[in-house]
């Protein structure tokens, strides 16, 4: 009992806070979560319905070992420190430690972690706390919910259709990816027109029509078009120039799903790849002198940037660029659903610039480290400056529109403009009543287009906007409707595919109520009610409950089931058709007379001999197991059991008799150490 304990999720986190504490305290990790709920009970759900909806939390497996671990490591110590991550998921790992290992109120404590740098984590040993429990209550209730839709819509997809699963955020997300396949379905183009003059002698300078008279001008046809042509003249005149200087601001520092979007847009990023990099990140990079993380917490919803790094932030600013850059903190309204927990992402010192590290990190880790950085430091800089300039042409009472914009001073664009589109259109020197010539008016054919569909960016940014997930879930959901081949890429572009089609048809036939989007923002709101102490678990669980089983039976009994496909094949048993179905290890073929008749079609393989069994006289041939790994096994199984894991070559070992292999282009024994050359 002479050292202090202290438990964080991540292996190379630990490493990093140990360096920071010293001799006294002895760091581990429990790798993530340690327990989730069984799969026992009333339909698999681990949850005691009937008892207040009660969980039944097991070890995760292989997590045995980790909680062994963790045990002795108690009984070793005389304080625990429970430290994981400072969200709601790490309170609730925080919790399950505290019961799995039987620690004691008066044992442990709870610090936080925003930052992983030496003086943070020094600092929040000095502020350590108990376990939020409605933090945990709210963690928990989410779980609950999760499973029990997860796990009932996703029996009943399985069994009516071919769907593989169903959430409640997932769900609601594909159909968010279905609605808008079907607005591109069924939407109607319609031609327009536009007509533009083209001044040559000008470098090219162009205005386009767009009123005329005092009205706005709609061109629905080329007939349209070559009427008004035929009354415009080849003289413009200068009717107006209206020039303005505006301020154009940073955007904030990034949140989590921001973070997301840009890394897709401008480093061609996947939410999770973005996230897995912000984990590195975060957790600590070995710098020369020291280990430490470069960022702050990246899983938030917040804007909001702490005094210190305010503070530092301007100082640099006024030392590198001058005192004319350092600008303000940018502000946006508070949505409702932000819970503003945590600050923005930002660099955890200013003064660690991208190109200081960069021979530290991988390429990869370079560019979003030098993305956060930069939008950090550019949102308190100054705004940029432009002058904007539109000019109205006059012909024939048609009037012409040309506008220009021109950056007079770049402000924060100083250390962002590589991450923003910049042109400047800088429009000649004009008069009022100046009149301008040119015999090249254009007419140009276009359609209106239907909306586009979903990259992963405007998906992320439509939950978030909408209110459904949160931002350790965008990347999850992401990843699962994906994975569920619910949806195809296309040019970067989201895709339902037809199961997914029919998974969400089927879904809002029986459950439109529920899987919805204004049904996931409320049910997220209420999940924060109960972290604020504000509603109480077991409430909103009875409730959505009580209203969700009596839809789930009535749609076991009246959804009517998917037809199998048939092959084109009769049964050979019983002349039925046979039918393509799903089982465990994927698709095989079968009677669609089952239960009656169960024959199955064994799945004809090319055979691959490659030797003779030197055992029994068989051929060794090429299989695959179950998970279709492929090994070497004797044709006349089971009579004959020889198999390995490597290429055989048809001899035997001189020592022990079992089978020779080739292994990393040496001749092996595949059970003793005997070795043969190589030719």
């Amino acid at each position: 009992m002479t050292k202090n304990l202290v438990i964080v999720e991540s292996p190379s986190k630990s490493k990093t806070i140990e360096k920071y504490l010293g001799k006294d305290y002895k760091v581990v990790s429990s790798k993530g979560h340690i327990r989730d709920l069984a799969t026992t009970g009333k339909y698999g759900l681990g949850v005691d319905i009937d008892n207040d909806f009660k969980p039944n939390y097991i070890p995760i497996a292989g997590k045995k070992k980790v909680i062994s671990e963790l045990k002795k490591d108690i009984k070793d110590s005389n304080k625990i420190y429970l430290a994981t991550d400072p969200d709601r998921e790490g309170e609730a790992i925080s919790w399950h430690l505290k019961d799995a290992l039987g620690i004691k109120d008066q044992d442990y404590e709870r610090v936080l972690f925003h930052e992983i740098t030496k003086d943070k984590v020094i600092e929040a040993f000095k502020k350590p706390r108990k376990i939020d429990d409605n933090l945990v209550h709210s963690q928990e209730t989410r779980r609950i919910l999760d499973r029990i839709i997860g796990f009932r819509l996703s029996r009943l997809m399985q069994s009516k259709t071919g769907g593989k699963s169903a959430g409640r955020v997932q769900s609601v997300a594909l159909k968010l990816v279905v609605d808008r396949e079907r607005e591109i379905e069924s939407f109607q183009k319609e031609e327009y027109w536009t007509i533009t003059g083209i001044f040559e002698d000008l470098d090219d300078f162009s205005a386009e029509l767009f009123r005329y008279h005092d009205q706005d001008i709609e061109i629905h046809s080329e007939v349209e078009a070559d009427q008004i042509l035929q009354q415009l003249s080849e003289k413009f005149q200068i009717e107006s120039i209206d020039s303005k200087e505006k301020n154009k601001k940073a955007k904030p520092p990034f949140i989590t799903s921001t973070l997301q979007q840009e890394a897709s847009t401008k480093l061609n990023f996947t939410a999770k790849k973005t996230m897995s990099i912000a984990q590195k990140l975060y957790e600590g990079i070995d710098l020369e002198n020291e280990t430490v993380g470069l960022i702050t917490y990246m899983r938030t919803d917040s804007i909001r940037l702490s005094d210190e790094f305010i503070k530092s932030g301007y100082a640099y600013i006024d030392k590198e660029y001058g005192r004319e850059y350092v600008g303000y903190v940018k502000t946006t309204k508070k949505k409702d659903n932000v819970q503003d927990a945590h600050e923005a992402i930002r660099p955890t010192s200013v003064n660690r610039t991208p190109l200081s590290v960069k021979k530290y990190l991988t390429n990869d880790e370079y560019k979003l480290y030098a993305m956060i950085y930069y939008r950090a430091l550019a949102s308190i800089m100054a705004d940029a400056k432009v002058n904007a300039t539109t000019v109205i042409l006059d012909n024939n009472q048609y009037k012409f529109k040309a506008t220009g914009q021109v950056l007079i001073y770049e402000g924060y664009l100083k250390v962002y403009k590589d991450y923003e589109k910049k042109e400047d259109k800088i429009l000649p020197n004009f008069q009022i009543n100046d009149i301008l010539t040119t015999n090249k008016i254009e007419k140009e054919q276009h359609f209106t287009q239907p909306p586009s569909r979903y990259t992963e960016a405007k998906l992320i940014k439509e939950m978030e906007d909408l209110g459904i997930g949160r931002p350790s879930t965008y990347a999850k959901t992401i990843d699962t409707i994906k994975e569920r081949e619910y949806v195809t890429l296309e040019d970067k572009k989201f895709k339902p595919t037809a199961i997914g089609i029919e998974t969400t048809d089927r879904l809002q036939e029986y459950f439109a109520d529920l899987i919805n989007v204004e049904y996931t923002k409320d049910m997220e709101e209420d999940l924060d009610k109960i972290a604020e102490g504000d509603k109480e678990s077991l409430n909103i669980l009875r409730t959505f409950y009580d209203k969700f089983e009596p839809e789930v039976n009535e749609a076991f009994k009246k959804m009517e089931k998917k037809k199998a496909e048939t092959t084109g094949e009769l049964c050979p048993n019983c002349g039925n058709p046979l039918v393509i179905r799903k089982g465990k290890f994927g698709e095989f073929i079968a009677c669609s007379n089952y239960p009656e008749c169960k024959y199955i079609k064994k799945e004809e393989k090319e055979v691959n001999n490659i030797c003779k069994c030197p055992k029994c006289g068989g051929n060794i041939i090429e299989k695959t197991t179950r998970k279709g790994k492929i090994f070497y096994g004797c044709s006349n199984y089971p009579k004959c059991k020889v198999a390995v894991w490597d290429l055989p070559t048809g001899e035997i070992c001189p020592n022990c008799g079992e089978l020779l292999v080739t292994k990393s282009k040496k001749i092996k024994c595949s059970n003793c150490d005997y070795q043969k050359e190589n030719g």
